[in-house]
């Protein structure tokens, strides 16, 4: 009984709690309520407050605003009032200045006219002088006239051959006199060296070992240079020199680097020898741009495509009768540059004519032609200036001079070439059979290429191995030596050396 009691009375007691909990909360909940709501009706009025201040400054602004466009208006209206009352004071200046200007060209119409007449009336007075005098004088004027001159021609006849062939002397005098100052002073300015450059043959070796590794087994590596480079290898008991022998000056450049890249290097065998030699062309070709680029800053000319400088670097290794090529033409363009300047023509276009006029000579033995011709050629196609062109082309007389630039060009090409010491015709004549004997070799099929040694004594050629046959080689070689014999004239006898190489490669993987 006291337990059901006891649980009746937790129960009312839960009930009750829970009752007084909710009614608190309902209490606290409605509190809140309200304050939140007090804070809303708070939060409406500050921000109608702070609408109405915004309208206010707003409708401020936009009456100060109002306000500065009606005073800007005003201003404006003001300006193109008095803006219109200038144009119309000016244009009633206009036609008063228009007005005066009308009156004085009538005034000077009139003036005209009057002049006119008067001119009339003194031409027709002069008239009846003329008609006067002639009836007076029984002669017409153009009759009269041609009495007095020849009546003057008479007396001064003889006086009038004198003076003139005095002056064609004295005239003849000053300008020969005149000519020999300009070529000494040119000469005299230019003070240029009379020794050519020569390129050396000699290379220097360290000791016997590196000789002995050049030679190799057998001969295998000199063999190898040789062929590659196309000289020939001179290997003597002078102790600590190599010389090299070709007559191409090119080919001796390009095998002096090679052999020195190669005795640098140590490792001489075929196939590093071959490797060395095509490295040596490309540094030989970027050298060749180097003087090309040289000579023409040297000259002062900066306009030149850059192939024809290329082309122009190539004379660095030609010479023309024992004369650097393209030391003669740097020469050249300095003698011209300095005479077109006394004679008061084109210095610029004489000085290029010169540097160029013997640019042919670098692909002469490739191109068919003339020098001359090639030179042309070469000019046109790569853009050169026609005035240059046409003083190059006429150094020889294969050409009309059509400028005074040609004739200067011509002029210093005979002062460079003449200078004592300047030119060796032997050698040139040497070096001529030599090309000559290339050439003839070199126009057999299936050659890949031939070297000219030995000074000439010995050709030898270097034919495609899949294209001819050991007969075949036999039998051209037989033909060539033939046709040296009826087309060339030589001293002694030229060896005619064929060879006919077969090289095969595979790798191991």
């Amino acid at each position: 009984m006291s337990t059901f009691i006891v649980l009746l009375i937790v129960i009312i007691a839960l009930a009750g709690g829970v009752a007084g909990g909710y009614y608190l909360r309902k209490v606290t909940a409605l509190g809140k309520r309200r304050s939140i709501e007090i804070d809303i009706k708070q939060m409406l009025v500050g921000a109608k407050e702070e609408a109405q201040r915004i309208l206010d400054e707003a409708k401020k602004k936009a009456d100060e605003a109002d306000s500065d466009i009606r005073m800007t208006e005003r201003r404006k209206a003001e300006d193109f009032k008095r803006t219109e009352e200038r144009l119309i004071k000016k244009e009633e200046l206009l036609d008063a200045r228009q007005t005066e200007i009308d009156k004085e060209s009538e005034i000077q119409k009139g003036k005209i006219e009057e002049i006119k007449k008067i001119k009339e009336r003194a031409d027709h007075l002069l008239a009846e002088r003329v008609t006067t005098l002639e009836k007076v004088a029984g002669l017409s004027r153009d009759d009269a006239k041609n009495q007095l001159i020849q009546e003057i021609e008479r007396d001064s006849e003889e006086d009038l051959m004198v003076r003139m062939q005095k002056l064609e002397q004295n005239a003849e005098e000053r300008l020969g006199r005149r000519a020999k100052d300009i070529l000494a002073t040119s000469i005299q300015r230019l003070a240029s060296s009379t020794a050519a450059e020569i390129m050396t043959t000699n290379v220097a070796i360290p000791s016997d070992d590196i000789k002995g590794k050049i030679i190799g087994k057998e001969g295998r590596n000199i063999r190898a240079f040789e062929r590659a480079a196309g000289v020939e290898l001179i290997v003597d008991e002078t102790p600590g020199t190599i010389i090299i022998s070709a007559f191409d000056p090119v080919r001796r450049q390009i095998a002096r680097v090679a052999l020195e890249n190669l005795i640098l290097d140590g490792r001489i065998q075929p196939a590093k020898i071959e490797e060395v030699v095509t490295k040596a062309k490309d540094d030989i070709n970027k050298i060749i741009k180097e003087k090309g680029e040289q000579a023409v800053y040297e000259c002062g000319i900066f306009n030149f495509d850059p192939r024809i400088i290329a082309i122009l670097g190539r004379l660095y290794f030609r010479t023309s009768y024992g004369q650097n090529v393209l030391q003669h033409s740097v020469e050249m363009a300095h003698i011209a540059g300095m005479m077109a300047e006394e004679l008061g023509a084109d210095v610029a276009v004489a000085k290029q004519g010169a540097l160029v006029h013997d640019i042919g000579k670098a692909l002469d033995h490739e191109v068919q032609g003339t020098h001359i011709e090639i030179g042309i050629r070469i000019l046109q196609k790569f853009g050169a200036d026609p005035r240059v062109v046409v003083a190059m082309k006429s150094h020889h007389d294969d050409c009309p001079h059509e400028s005074i630039e040609a004739v200067i060009v011509q002029t210093a090409d005979n002062i460079s070439g003449g200078r004592p010491g300047a030119r060796r015709d032997s050698v040139e004549n040497y070096l001529k059979r030599l090309q000559e004997m290339e050439s003839l070799v070199n126009a057999f099929p299936n050659i890949e290429k031939s070297y000219a040694l030995s000074a000439g004594r010995e050709i030898r050629i270097f034919v495609t191995p899949e294209k001819v046959s050991d007969v075949e080689a036999k039998e051209m070689a037989r033909d060539i030596a033939k046709k040296i014999e009826a087309e060339l004239k030589y001293p002694g006898e030229i060896k005619v050396t064929m060879i006919r190489e077969t090289r095969i490669i595979e790798y191991a993987r």
